[in-house]
């Protein structure tokens, strides 16, 4: 623990909790081995800083050793791995980021940060990743490449339809769903494309991102791609109409205005009609009658498999970070129950592997 940390929870707390020492001073004339920084350097298999705060950050990438954090880092010769924890702007800042930057090049894993509340009562980037996440990323082994040098087309987040230049009609998706799936599948090893409606996500790392707005827009790019990947998954939720947008803005007045709404192009049902086609899955979200309309999906637009989720309830769908799905395919189905999106996406992620690999034997 560094100085800091021991302002927040004393020494005492962490050590009752374990019921393993805790370290906390660089050279301890007290302590068994007063060279301690050299023994957990040598001991440990994976070094952890979570929460590492912009101050860590900046001591690391520099190289500065003044505690027996910043001394063990430079000890090291294990994986090292830091879970950012700071105020949004602190985390923007462009110093931030070249530190961030720098310790890439070093070699160090970035878990993180997240968005949401922070304890200063600002919005954004700046959270430190759940304890979840962070052991997801440290337990990962060679063995979860299910889907190596696999070239995989995702398309996520809400399209955006202009109703005039200041103007859009779209929805609430928040795209987790699909940069999750993305994140998964690079983990598994595949060759990841993600076409991406205008969402408040950081890219995912190892992953190729198209950034589109509008659903012609998603429907070129998706059309562009999908003959040159083995599968494509699509979790977008796209517009399925779209306004003809007026040259000015749209003023107020007196008595009801009449949009007129024109059907979109269909991706999912396009991608599928490709004479060089990928392993094709859908997604569905409903508020009735869920396994009907996804398995009229699956039929009639020619889909390997449909991923369906309940919208509109108390748990789970748009702008959560939980969802669960319900899976069909030819003759068979899979209920993922409800969990955090990012372990859901590595569910069904080996899921489609399994079934991809069934088809192409």
């Amino acid at each position: 623990m560094t100085q800091a940390a021991t302002g927040f929870i004393t020494p005492l707390t962490f050590q009752a909790l374990s019921g393993n020492p805790v370290h906390t001073a660089l050279l301890d004339a007290n302590a068994e081995n007063a060279m301690s920084h050299i023994s957990l350097a040598r001991w440990a298999d994976m070094l952890v800083i979570a929460p590492a705060t912009a101050n860590v950050l900046a001591k690391l990438s520099h190289g500065l050793a003044d505690d027996l954090l910043t001394t063990l880092y430079l000890a090291a010769n294990c994986p090292v791995y830091v879970a950012p924890a700071m105020n949004q702007a602190m985390w923007h800042k462009p110093v931030t980021q070249d530190n961030v930057a720098r310790l890439k090049a070093h070699g160090v894993q970035i878990i993180g940060p997240e968005a949401g509340d922070q304890a200063c009562g600002e919005t954004g980037f700046g959270r430190m990743s759940e304890p979840e996440q962070i052991c997801r990323c440290l337990f990962k082994t060679a063995s979860s490449s299910i889907l190596q040098g696999v070239k995989i087309l995702i398309s996520a987040g809400p399209t955006r339809e202009p109703l005039d230049p200041v103007r859009y009609l779209t929805n609430r998706s928040s795209g987790k769903m699909g940069y999750a799936l993305a994140t998964a599948a690079a983990d598994a090893g595949a060759v990841v494309t993600l076409v991406s409606g205008p969402v408040q996500l950081p890219a995912p790392k190892q992953v190729t991102v198209i950034n589109v707005e509008t659903a012609a827009q998603m429907y070129d790019a998706v059309l562009e791609a999908a003959g040159h990947h083995a599968i494509y998954i699509g979790t977008a939720a796209v517009a399925d109409y779209r306004p003809v947008p007026a040259n000015d803005k749209i003023k107020k007045q007196d008595g009801q205005t009449i949009l007129v709404l024109h059907k979109t192009q269909d991706i999912l049902a396009a991608v599928s009609a490709l004479e060089r086609r990928p392993f094709t899955v859908g997604f569905a979200a409903e508020t009735q009658h869920l396994e009907q309309y996804a398995l009229n999906k699956l039929e009639q637009k020619k889909l390997d498999m449909i991923a369906a989720n309940w919208v509109g309830q108390d748990s789970g769908g748009f702008d959560s970070n939980q969802n669960a799905l319900q899976v069909y395919w030819a003759n068979g189905q899979r209920h993922l129950a409800m969990t955090d999106k990012n372990q859901l996406a590595e569910q069904l992620l080996k899921l489609i592997a399994e079934r991809f690999q069934t088809s192409t034997s």
